[in-house]
């Protein structure tokens, strides 16, 4: 990962802190003891918006808890899996031009990223001709689309389930609401306030977990579908100076 996407996202971290956890900023600031600091986070309201809200707000925390863990997984595993396709395959064609397949495939092994671990399945099969180089780019790639996908699942069934939970919530509420104007004989706004309040609070709190987290899956599929085009450019790209290769030594 660059150092400028590094920055970003301290940046949206810090600034996530300082409005969700306005306690956080304070204490850090006034430099509070660890007690001091956890009072300060239970006066902040947070806690008791947590617990008004009900059991439903215990699975739509580990959701959170699930989703921010894949989501920082799959940004480092992304980030590392980059690479200047063009640069790699400028130098790789070259290399391969001038010095040979034994050339090209030591620098390949060198080299990390999917597009570079599918190029080199492909020269490990040149011997075979260019129908098992092909072949044995495709079989690489999936493997390796495969890998890049992992984790995703849970991203899109946190962005599904985290509403649900909340909606599950705001019945739970509105039944409890409900029950407690079946109980009382005169009915008041402070009676059905716990209710109404338990209902509003699941339903926000699903929200808040699915957005970003759809939002980062989506990321992800699209980051995905860029390397996919890149492998597919570049095995395009081998398998043409491979076809050069074979065409110019069977007229030679």
């Amino acid at each position: 990962m660059s150092s400028m996407r590094v920055a970003l996202l301290l940046l949206v971290c810090v600034s996530v802190l300082t409005v969700a956890f306005p306690s956080f900023a304070a204490g850090a600031a006034a430099g509070t003891e660890p007690q001091a600091w956890l009072d300060h986070f239970k006066r902040s309201g947070l806690v008791d918006y947590y617990v008004r809200g009900g059991v439903f707000m215990h699975p739509i925390l580990l959701c959170s808890i699930l989703a921010l863990a894949v989501i920082i997984e799959r940004l480092y595993v992304l980030s590392k899996a980059r690479t200047d396709t063009r640069a790699l395959m400028s130098k790789l064609l070259s290399t391969y031009e001038t010095k040979g397949i034994e050339a090209a495939r030591a620098q390949l092994e060198i080299t990390k990223g999917p597009v570079a671990a599918v190029l080199h399945a492909g020269l490990l099969r040149v011997d075979r001709g260019t129908d098992a180089v092909e072949k044995s780019i495709v079989s690489a790639a999936a493997i390796e689309v495969t890998f890049l996908e992992r984790g995703l699942v849970w991203l899109s069934s946190v962005a599904n389930i985290a509403p649900l939970l909340g909606f599950l919530g705001t019945v739970s509420g509105m039944i409890h609401a409900f029950e407690a104007i079946a109980a009382a004989e005169y009915v008041s706004a402070k009676l059905v306030s716990a209710g109404i309040a338990e209902a509003l609070i699941t339903t926000a709190a699903g929200l808040m977990v699915a957005i970003p987290v759809q939002l980062a899956y989506n990321y992800f599929v699209q980051t995905i579908d860029r390397f996919v085009v890149e492998m597919e450019e570049s095995a395009a790209d081998l398998l043409d100076a491979l076809a050069r290769t074979v065409g110019t030594k069977a007229t030679s």
